[in-house]
C-alpha cells in the first residue's frame, strides 16, 4: 500500500502567504514597530526642513544704517505685507528674500518710509500758518543743516555728519553785523581718513552754501574730536600733507616707469625691479632787496626833481672926481654886468673920478632823482633736490646644446650699458647729489603669483558653494541615515516570506486509500524550512519517496 501525502489544511500557506500588509505589520514586535515609527517622522522632518529652506531663498539687503524709529516702522510695515525679513549687523540692516527686494522698496517708498533722521527743505512745505519770523528763520536754518548733511554724508569715507550753522540777526548797521560761521561734526567708518583736499572741499561746501560765511570760519572735526580744518602745527616744516605726498609719489612712480620701460626691452620682462626715492624741496622761500644808484656820472644821465636859484646885488653911487668941467659933470654911466657871470667893477666916471664901492650874491639849489629798486623774489615750491636709483637685474638664461638652461652674471660692460640707460632716463646731476645703483643678481624661480596662489579648497567661490549646499548635504544625508538605519531593516522584514514550524501546519497521513492531490510544497526559502524537510526526510522516507516520484513523472501520487 503506498503512502500518501495530504496536507492536513491545504490552505494554510497560502493563507499565511497571502496574508495584508497589516497583518504583517500587526504581527511586528514592539522594537521593529518604534524603529519604524522613529524613521518615518525622521524622513517627513527632513522633508518639511527642506522644503522650508528652499522656500526662502536668498536674502538680500532692503535697507542698512537705518535709525532705530525708522527700523521699527519699516518691520511693523513688513510685518503687515506679510514679508517675512531678517535683521544683520546687529540690527543696523534689514534683510529681505531677494526676489523681494525692488517690490518691497516700492511699496515702502510708497508709504514714505524710510523717514530718515535728517530733514532738509521739506520742512518748508508743512509751514503753518501765523507762524513767527523767528519760527520760520529757524524753520529755514534746520533745513538748510539738514541739507548740508545729506550733501556730507553721499561722501564714501563719511557714515554720518551733523552741521551746526551759527547765522546772526541781520539789521541796518553794516560794520556792526556778525558774520555768520559754522561747525561739521563728522563720523567715519572704521578704517577711512579724509585727506585735507577733501577736509577743504568740505569747508568750501558749507562756506558757499551760507552767504557772507568765510571759509576760515568753518570748523570740521572728526568722531575723536580731532580738529580736521586746522592748518598743520608749524607750517611747511611739521612735514608733508596728503598732497604733497602725493605730487612725490607721482614724481616716483614716473621715475620708476621710465626705468622700466627703457631696460624691459633689453633685459626682458620681469627680469628687472626699479625704484627711485626723490628728495623734494617744499619750503617757500621770500626775499625783499632794495637798490639806490646816484645816477650822477659824467656820462650817465641825470634828472632833475626840483631847482632854485636865488641871486642879491648892491652898492655906492659914484662920486664925482677930476677937473671940474664938462665931463666931468656928466651922469655915470648905467651899470653893465651879467646876470650869471662874475660881477664886473663899474667904470668910473668920465673925466678921471674914482668909481662907486659893488657887491653881488648868487645862490643856486638843484635836486636830482636818485634810482631805486625794489626786487621780490619767491623760490619755487615742489623742486627735487636729490634722486636716489636702485635697479635689480636678473642673470641671463643660457641654454646650451642640450638643451638645458643657466643664469649667467652679466657682464661688466653690460652694466655699465644699462647703468648708463638709468642715468639718462631719471636726468641724473652730479652736481644735484644724485646717486644710481645697479646691480645683477638672480631671481627666485618660482613666481610669486603661484606661492601666493590659495588651494582650491580655500578659493572664495569654492567656500561659498560649500556654504550654499551644506544646508541641503546635511538634510540629505540625515535622510540616508534615517532610510537605511531604521526604516529599510523593517521593511525588509515585512517583504520576507512567513518561515514555516516544523510539525506546526502540516500534517502528513500515509494510508491505502487514494488521497486528494497535495499541494506543492515550495522550495525553501531559509535555513529553517530547509531543516525542517530534513527532518520530514528522516521521520517519514516514504511520503518523501512518493512525493519525489510524483515531482518527476508529473502524476499525483497513488496507491
Amino acid at each position: 500500500m503506498d503512502n500518501a501525502l495530504a496536507l492536513k489544511n491545504p490552505n494554510a500557506v497560502a493563507v499565511a502567504g497571502d496574508a495584508g500588509f497589516s497583518a504583517r505589520l500587526a504581527a511586528l514586535p514592539a522594537r521593529s514597530k518604534l524603529a519604524l515609527g522613529v524613521g518615518v517622522a525622521g524622513l517627513a522632518a527632513v522633508v518639511l526642513a527642506m522644503t522650508l529652506w528652499s522656500g526662502q531663498g536668498d536674502y538680500k539687503v532692503l535697507y542698512a544704517n537705518l535709525s532705530d524709529k525708522d527700523g521699527g516702522a519699516i518691520i511693523a510695515q513688513l510685518s503687515q505685507m506679510n514679508v517675512p525679513y531678517r535683521h544683520a549687523d546687529g540690527g543696523a540692516a534689514i534683510l529681505v528674500p531677494a526676489s523681494k527686494v525692488h517690490d518691497v522698496r516700492l511699496k515702502l517708498a510708497s508709504a514714505g518710509l524710510p523717514k530718515g533722521s535728517v530733514v532738509g527743505f521739506e520742512l518748508m512745505d508743512g509751514a503753518r500758518f501765523g507762524q513767527t519770523q523767528f519760527q520760520e528763520r529757524l524753520t529755514f536754518q534746520r533745513g538748510l543743516e539738514g541739507e548740508l548733511t545729506r550733501s556730507i554724508t553721499a561722501m564714501a569715507a563719511v557714515q554720518s555728519a551733523r552741521v551746526h550753522l551759527a547765522l546772526p540777526n541781520q539789521n541796518g548797521f553794516f560794520r556792526e553785523q556778525q558774520k555768520p560761521s559754522a561747525s561739521v561734526m563728522l563720523t567715519l567708518h572704521a578704517g577711512r581718513t579724509l585727506d585735507r583736499a577733501q577736509v577743504a572741499g568740505i569747508v568750501h561746501l558749507v562756506s558757499s552754501s551760507v552767504p557772507e560765511m568765510n571759509p576760515k570760519a568753518v570748523s570740521v572735526l572728526d568722531q575723536t574730536g580731532a580738529l580736521l580744518s586746522a592748518p598743520p602745527e608749524g607750517g611747511p616744516a611739521a612735514g608733508l600733507d596728503a598732497q604733497q605726498l602725493q605730487y612725490v609719489g607721482q614724481i616716483e612712480a614716473g621715475y620708476g616707469k621710465r626705468i622700466v620701460e627703457l631696460l624691459e626691452p633689453v633685459v626682458g620682462r620681469e627680469n628687472l625691479r626699479a625704484t627711485v626715492t626723490a628728495d623734494v624741496d617744499f619750503s617757500q622761500t621770500e626775499a625783499t632787496s632794495e637798490e639806490f644808484r646816484p645816477n650822477q656820472g659824467a656820462n650817465a644821465s641825470s634828472a632833475v626833481r626840483s631847482q632854485q636859484t636865488s641871486e642879491q646885488a648892491g652898492g655906492t653911487p659914484a662920486q664925482p672926481s677930476g677937473i671940474p668941467g664938462a665931463a666931468s659933470n656928466q651922469p655915470p654911466v648905467p651899470a653893465t654886468a651879467p646876470l650869471t657871470g662874475a660881477a664886473q667893477p663899474l667904470q668910473a666916471a668920465q673925466g678921471g673920478g674914482a668909481g662907486g664901492a659893488t657887491n653881488s650874491r648868487r645862490d643856486a639849489v638843484t635836486n636830482y632823482e636818485v634810482d631805486k629798486t625794489v626786487r621780490v623774489t619767491r623760490a619755487a615750491t615742489g623742486i627735487v633736490k636729490r634722486l636716489n636709483a636702485a635697479v635689480v637685474v636678473n642673470h641671463r638664461s643660457v641654454t646650451d646644446a642640450k638643451g638645458r638652461t643657466t643664469q649667467v652674471a652679466l657682464t661688466a660692460e653690460e652694466m655699465d650699458k644699462l647703468t648708463a640707460l638709468v642715468q639718462e632716463s631719471i636726468g641724473f646731476s652730479k652736481e644735484r647729489g644724485d646717486s644710481v645703483k645697479v646691480i645683477n643678481a638672480p631671481f627666485k624661480a618660482d613666481p610669486l603669483g603661484k606661492a601666493n596662489e590659495l588651494p582650491w579648497w580655500k578659493q572664495p567661490e569654492v567656500l561659498d558653494m560649500l556654504r550654499a549646499g551644506a544646508v541641503p548635504g546635511a538634510l540629505a544625508f540625515v535622510a540616508l541615515l534615517v532610510f537605511f538605519g531604521l526604516v529599510r531593516p523593517v521593511l525588509r522584514t515585512l517583504a520576507a516570506p512567513p518561515v514555516p514550524q516544523p510539525g506546526s501546519h502540516v500534517d502528513l497521513v500515509a494510508d491505502d486509500a487514494p488521497a486528494a492531490t497535495p499541494a506543492r510544497l515550495e522550495a525553501p526559502a531559509a535555513s529553517t524550512q530547509l531543516q525542517g524537510a530534513r527532518q520530514l526526510a528522516k521521520e517519514n522516507p516514504a511520503a518523501v519517496a512518493s512525493i519525489v516520484r510524483g515531482w518527476v513523472s508529473g502524476e499525483a501520487p497513488g496507491s
